[in-house]
């Protein structure tokens, strides 16, 4: 399968703009490829607590999982910041779980064209993992 990864990227960004985001107004977006071809997206959710805050990343994961959705091969990150997003460990941890072999595409909000591309296992190589 070919992926669409200016088609994902510009999903991430306009799911950016759902971005409950008061606290920083940091606006994240994200979106998630499934080999049917299907995109699901998520923007992220701050709380006044903060730790309750939910990454874009973590939101269109959970959106996919919670809809039956599986088999993912790639997500886009978009973000105004110099070089675009980096998922976090929280999401870097989540996305080996359930997408790990998924590429990734980060990109900036203010330049949606230079999209910088890794690997989820790249990102992260040695997961928690549990053992029976």
């Amino acid at each position: 399968m070919a992926i669409p990864k200016n088609k994902l990227v510009q999903a991430a960004a306009k799911a950016r703009l759902g971005s409950v985001s008061p606290y920083s107004k940091f606006k994240v977006g994200a979106a998630l490829l499934t080999r049917c071809g299907e995109i699901i997206g998520g923007a992220n959710v701050e709380s006044a607590s903060y730790g309750l805050t939910c990454c874009a990343e973590r939101i269109a994961l959970f959106k996919a999982l919670t809809d039956g959705k599986k088999n993912f091969v790639a997500v886009a990150v978009v973000a105004r910041c110099d070089g675009g997003p980096m998922p976090c460990g929280a999401c870097r941890q989540l996305l080996r779980e359930y997408a790990p072999d998924a590429q990734v595409f980060i990109a900036d909000s203010d330049d949606l064209e230079s999209v910088r591309k890794f690997t989820v296992k790249g990102l992260l190589p040695s997961p928690f993992v549990l053992v029976p």
